[in-house]
């Protein structure tokens, strides 16, 4: 369910900083090196949920929430979703 195509157009724009991409990889126990590669597959897939609040996107999808500053296109972070 893809409801906000702005944020599919500009997935080559999505960056983080080195401490976003260490909470990252921690918060989902992640084991890559690149998860700004990781995040865009996420999101890019067909089963992503993304919405649009304020200044964030939101991309729900397997289980866990990735953050993206709208206007940067800086993933800000990514956790487990809750239940």
């Amino acid at each position: 369910m893809k409801t906000d195509s702005e944020l599919l157009k500009n997935l080559d724009k999505l960056h983080t900083t080195e401490l976003g991409g260490e909470r990252i990889k921690r918060n989902l126990s992640l084991d890559t090196d690149d998860v700004v590669e990781w995040c865009r597959t996420k999101i890019n897939s067909d089963n992503a949920a993304i919405i649009r609040n304020g200044k964030n996107w939101y991309a729900n999808v397997d289980n866990c929430i990735i953050t993206v500053n709208a206007y940067s296109y800086t993933i800000i972070t990514a956790h487990k979703e809750k239940r």
